[in-house]
């Protein structure tokens, strides 16, 4: 049976979980409205050959053109008038978001309708990272939102070790139900009971 995913946010980390998401049996919808920049190309899974269009459609083409892969893009900012339409008829979203107002609305909206929900997070200096089940996430204090994860490239392997994480809490869901979530440190991962 083929699912629904909704990834929101497609920087740092959403951008490499849509690559490791490829071979999923889902029907894969990305949510961004920002634009791909010369430092995005350091650390994200965009090219050079983005630059300047928006993130959801650059990516979209990225892995349609590398993988043949069809992705919807909505290249719209995800906000409390559109969060219904967007999260909506989702089996499970995914939420890569970089701050708090963001989330918040993606948490009220996804406990609304009922819809599994994983947030993924990076610590702006590289040293932690997070994939966490709705049930069990906190929001962060804003101070911390869009920091510079993404700036000069030095924490790639990092991330690249949390989308992973967060694509394998995503495989298991959709495989068997299950919910498992990790704090990921630069030295190892700790599973969340």
């Amino acid at each position: 049976m083929t699912r629904n995913i909704v990834i929101v946010g497609v920087g740092a980390l959403g951008s490499h979980v849509a690559l490791l998401s490829r071979n999923f049996d889902a029907r894969i919808k990305l949510v961004d409205f920002d634009r791909v920049e010369q430092k995005n190309t350091l650390s994200q899974f965009h090219t050079k050959m983005g630059l300047g269009r928006n993130k959801a459609q650059a990516l979209a083409q990225t892995l349609q053109g590398l993988f043949g892969l069809k992705v919807e893009a909505i290249p719209h900012r995800l906000t409390a008038d559109n969060a219904e339409a967007l999260l909506g008829g989702a089996d499970l979203v995914i939420d890569c978001l970089d701050n708090g107002a963001s989330r918040r609305v993606v948490q009220e909206t996804v406990r609304r309708l009922g819809v599994p929900c994983l947030h993924g997070g990076l610590a702006a200096d590289g040293q932690f990272g997070r994939a966490i089940w709705d049930a069990h996430f906190v929001i962060d204090d804003e101070s911390e939102a869009g920091q510079a994860t993404c700036e000069g490239g030095e924490h790639l392997p990092f991330i690249a070790v949390v989308a992973a994480r967060l694509a394998c809490c995503a495989q298991a869901f959709l495989a068997t139900g299950a919910q498992p979530g990790f704090h990921i440190h630069p030295a190892g991962a700790a599973l969340l009971s």
